[in-house]
Order: structure tokens, then sequence, then C-alpha cells
């Protein structure tokens, strides 16, 4: 049945909801013309029913955490406990304004105070901010404090060393740094290349990013190693933590000679995301970077919650107030409800339950590197080039089995890629349909392989033309307007 835009629905002079009479006398002076809209707001005119079922309708179509797996690698949809939900919506939080001053937000304060001291002792490392409202942002504030802490040495150095596995918005970051991108190709194995490394090691080189577990999901078991080539160097080490799922109360990053960690606290830490929704990236830092943090850092002084002095050479502030607060009561809920022993358990599971499926799948899917996997497996679609298929159709294809498609075509260096993680929420019955659908796919493919072609067939919407859909950015909804 075809769903009617909410345009399509409204009728002039319908009304959803009827204000009161004025009680006081109007005033028309109030706002300075210029503020004044000269048109209407085009809203469409509904009742109140129609809006809710029209909205209701449309939020049971969306595939989410709550509906179905959700198996996107790197970008991590985890199940959010819906006692996060409950503590972030405690009046005493929502009622705060940015503007509130420090004395009358003390509860607040001391929930970033003790966020900031469990992320830190979960990262091995001496200093924090909260602030980045996500993980780019985190990533970008990592860099300026490195830019920072070269440019106090006299020399902020000019070039940034990258795997060829690393996450897509590295080589942005870096640029908007003011940094020159140098990638390094990974070793047959998929990780890094020590002697690769050692080649474009010189003074000019500022730091080194790497996501570990890479976006391959394979822990970089020289990273003691490479963390001594970059420090002998001159150079800074970077870890982009954006998913720490497989190392919760197992590793640190700060014990493998680790710099600079951004964490995204809407994946390792259940706060959802996704659809818009907003994210944290928290950075924390080794001792010798602490001076150069964002302003302003809350702290504690004897029993009192306030913000911290500002530090001359802090690179100053990097968001209009102080970070995604809502996402970091979740976060901090999580973490004091799991506890040590809770936060390892879920490291372990992620990391079994991304093993299990790679076991289920690599007799059909190609397993390009041949090593245990962390929290997240990396597949090819290449298989199915023979009957005419891509991955892009295979993902497709899964929706009509009710599961959202895993990350595709990334990392880059795999070809035809089905990047895989199911977080430790997710049982074994789940995982075996997940892998049950990806072989009958398969299957399908050999024997009718058209049947892949024009999926997805049970979605709202079929096949979309996404190439007209890129160059098409005008979406605004006109009645009379002719369509492809």
């Amino acid at each position: 049945m075809y769903d009617k835009l909410i345009f399509e629905i409204a009728k002039k002079g319908k009304r959803g909801v009827r204000l009161p009479k004025l009680d006081v006398p109007a005033e028309d002076n109030l706002i300075p013309e210029n503020l004044k809209r000269k048109s209407s707001l085009g809203l469409p005119e509904v009742s109140e029913p129609e809006v809710v079922r029209h909205f209701v309708n449309l939020s049971a179509k969306n595939h989410h955490i709550d509906k179905g797996f959700y198996p996107l690698g790197s970008c991590t949809m985890k199940y959010n406990p819906k006692i996060n939900e409950q503590t972030a919506r405690l009046s005493g939080f929502t009622g705060l304004h940015p503007f509130q001053d420090a004395s009358d937000a003390k509860g607040a304060l001391r929930l970033l105070v003790e966020l900031g001291n469990d992320l830190m002792e979960i990262s091995g490392l001496d200093g924090v901010t909260l602030q980045p409202a996500a993980g780019a942002h985190g990533e970008l504030t990592g860099l300026m404090l490195m830019r920072a802490y070269h440019e106090a040495n006299g020399n902020p150095r000019k070039k940034v060393i990258i795997p060829d596995s690393a996450h897509g918005t590295n080589p942005a970051s870096i640029i908007t740094a003011g940094y020159e991108v140098i990638q390094l190709p990974s070793g047959e194995d998929g990780l890094i290349d020590l002697n690769a490394l050692e080649a474009v090691l010189d003074e000019d080189v500022a730091a080194m990013m790497i996501t570990n577990p890479s976006t391959l999901g394979l822990f970089e078991s020289n990273i003691v190693a490479v963390a001594k080539m970059i420090h002998d160097a001159g150079a800074l080490l970077y870890m982009d933590g954006a998913n720490l799922n497989a190392m919760l109360g197992i590793a640190r990053p700060g014990d493998m000679g680790f710099d600079v960690v951004h964490i995204n606290l809407h994946k390792t830490f259940s706060t959802p995301h996704g659809g818009g929704g907003p994210g944290s990236g928290p950075v924390v830092v080794r001792e010798h970077l602490k001076p150069f943090l964002p302003e302003p850092l809350p702290v504690r002084e004897d029993d009192t919650y306030k913000w911290a002095e500002p530090s001359p050479q802090s690179i100053g502030r990097i968001g209009a107030f102080y970070g995604n607060f809502g996402v970091m009561v979740r976060a901090y809920t999580y973490i004091r409800m799991m506890g040590a022993e809770g936060l390892r358990h879920s490291s372990e599971r992620a990391i079994i339950n991304a093993n299990y499926l790679r076991r289920l799948l690599e007799k059909h899917y190609d397993v390009p590197f041949k090593r245990i996997s962390m929290h997240e497996v990396v597949f090819s679609g290449s298989v199915f080039k023979q009957y005419g298929i891509r991955t892009t159709d295979a993902a497709k294809r899964l929706l009509d089995y009710g599961f959202h498609a895993p990350t595709i075509y990334f990392p880059l260096i795999v070809p035809e890629a089905l990047m895989i993680e199911p977080t430790e929420t997710e049982s074994k019955e789940t995982l075996d349909a997940f892998a049950e659908a990806l072989i009958g796919i398969l299957d399908e493919a050999k024997d009718n392989p058209e049947l892949l072609h024009g999926a997805p067939y049970t979605t709202p919407v079929g096949r979309l033309n996404e190439a007209l859909a890129a160059k098409l950015l005008d979406v605004k909804y006109d009645p009379n307007r002719e369509t492809e």
C-alpha cells in the first residue's frame, strides 16, 4: 500500500491544536521587522491523530537496533539499555541550561569528572577532554593537541602517517589540521609493515594515526615496536579508538605507547547514534599533552566540582558548550552499571561473536586475512562476481531477510568488502540466522541472479536509482513536479 506524504494527508482548515485566546493586550512591535517572516511556514494542516499515526507508521518502517540485528562494521550499532534513557531524562539533567552557573550544576560537573576519570583508567592515560561532539571532531582535536605540542617545542612538523586501512575520516582530519597525509601500505598479513614505516619516518613526521584493532578487525601485534619507532623519530602516536569493543578490561592504549586516543562514547559505551543522533568523541592524552587540552575542563578541588583555571597553552574552546551532555550521562550509566568485570566480559563476548560468524561464513565467503578477528570481521564478496552479482546486490537482498546490511565496500583495500560487527549483545540464534541468510543469498546468486538484481522486494520502496538520488538534491514535496 502506498503511504501518503504528510502534505498529501493535509487539508486546509484541519487543526492539530487550538491555542487559547489571548488574555493580555496584543503587541505587534515586540519582534523587530527584519526578524519577522515574510511568508507562511508552509506546514501541513492535519489533525493530531493524523500526525501521530503518520510518524508512528514511519517509525515502524525504519530499521533500528530495537527492531532487529544491525551488523554495521566500524559504525558499531550497539544496543542501548533502557536504563540509559531513564538517567538521561532525570530532571536535574534535562533542566540544566548551558549558561547555568557552575555553583548550580555541581551534580553535572561531578558526572563529567567521574566519567573522565573512568575513561582515563580504561585507556591508561593521564588527561581527558569530553568536549568533542563526535568521532571526527575527536580526531581533529587530537591532531590540534599534537600540533600545539610540537609548536611549543619549536616545530609543528609537516606530515602525519596513516595505514591504508585507516578510518575514512582520518585523512580529512589530518588535512584540516594543516598536515600532509602519508599513507602506509599494509603488509601481507594486513598489519603495519615495519619496513615500510621506517622508510617514511623522518624529522618532518608529527604523528602516526592508527586504528587498533584496525578496520580489518585485526589487532596490531607489533604496536609496541611501532610506538618505539615513532617516539624515536620525535613524533607522537595517536589511536583512533572509535571502537574499544575488543579492548575493555583486556588491554589499554596507554600501555601500548599511545600518546593520544579519541573514544566514541556512541559506539563502545552503548549510547545510541545513527539517523542524525548526537555522538561524543572524548580525547584522552598522556601527561605531556595535558597543558594543551581544550577549555573549560571540569575538576574536583577538595569537595567542590568546578571549572579549572585556564591554561596558557590550551588550544582553546572547540565547541559552543561542553559537548553532548546527554550522551555522556548514558555512557556514565553504562560504565557504572557494568563495572570493570562487566566491561571486560562485554569485550570478550564481542570477540567471540565476531569469530563465531567468521567460522560460520569462511567456507562460503573469502576472508582476506587468516587471523583471529577482534570485535569485527571483514569478508570479500568477490565470489558473487562469477554470477554477475556484486556485494551491493547481496546487501539489498539481506533486507528481504529482515536484516540490515553490514558495512560494504570498506575497508577499501578489500575488494567487494563486507565488514560485519555483531557486538556482544547478539544471541547465537541471531548470528545463526544472519549467517544462514548470507549463505542463502549466495545460493540465490548461483540459481537466480536476476532475483538479486531486483532486491529488495519487501521494503516500503524498492531499489532506488542512487545516481539520480545523488544528483537530485531538492527533496521538497511538489505535487506538480514530474519525476523520472
